[in-house]
């Protein structure tokens, strides 16, 4: 049983490498709807521009939360990524949390094969291996760290593979690899942890659902894509 196990982790690990760099030239749009104890608070689109042997993906992202009506907490974000073939050559973000403005500015050197990044939470190197941690990007189920989309902050994790499922969702029912992402470092404050419930859709390499808890319930959904 533990060897068959084995086997179809590394089999689900492996066709999820393949499925990323062979759909990458597919992706048009993404949509992804934003949930928050079951109310619909926001979106986090995703458009990708190609040409050539470059791509560039941008990404909108807008909710709000509110209490008694009155907001409590808000995030409008923008971001572009650039890609040539299939190497990250930059990163650049926007995104205003309430009345906090945090910032990524990133791109690969060529001399140290690094990536270099100036961050509202962090300056300085970080390896290649590392992924946005945009949720367009299954890719983000292979690497043993991720670089925070809204700061620059790079964050070890640990994916683990829970099972097999089906989801229905806008309609649809999927087939799902179901899996889980959490920070390495376990004596992180929770506000800092990654903890994050993450279902994949093998047939079409795509995300389907992620969840996490914190301040509330959270989801965000595909709700289309092309």
């Amino acid at each position: 049983m533990k060897k068959f196990v084995t086997i179809l982790i590394f089999t689900l690990i492996s066709s999820i490498s393949v499925a990323h760099m062979a759909h990458y030239k597919n992706y048009n749009k993404i949509e992804m709807e934003i949930f928050r104890n079951g109310q619909l608070i926001g979106y986090s689109n995703y458009l990708f521009n190609k040409k050539g042997n470059n791509t560039i993906i941008t990404n909108e992202t807008k909710f709000s939360v509110k209490v008694l009506g009155a907001t409590i907490f808000k995030i409008e974000g923008y971001s572009e990524e650039k890609y040539f073939k299939n190497q990250l050559i930059s990163f650049n973000s926007k995104t205003k949390q309430n009345d906090k403005q945090k910032f990524v500015d990133l791109f690969f050197d060529k001399n140290s094969k690094k990536f270099i990044i100036k961050g509202s939470s962090y300056n300085g190197e970080a390896s290649v291996d590392n992924v946005i941690g945009n949720w367009w990007n299954h890719k983000i189920l292979q690497t043993d760290s991720q670089i925070s989309p809204i700061s620059g902050s790079v964050k070890e994790q640990v994916v683990t593979f829970i099972g097999i499922e089906k989801i229905e969702q806008y309609g649809k029912i999927y087939n799902v690899d179901h899996f889980t992402l959490k920070s390495k470092d376990v004596t992180l404050p929770k506000d800092k942890k990654l903890d994050f419930n993450i279902w994949y859709d093998q047939e079409n390499a795509q995300i389907i659902r992620i969840s996490y808890s914190r301040m509330g319930n959270w989801e965000y959904r595909l709700k289309n894509f092309e």
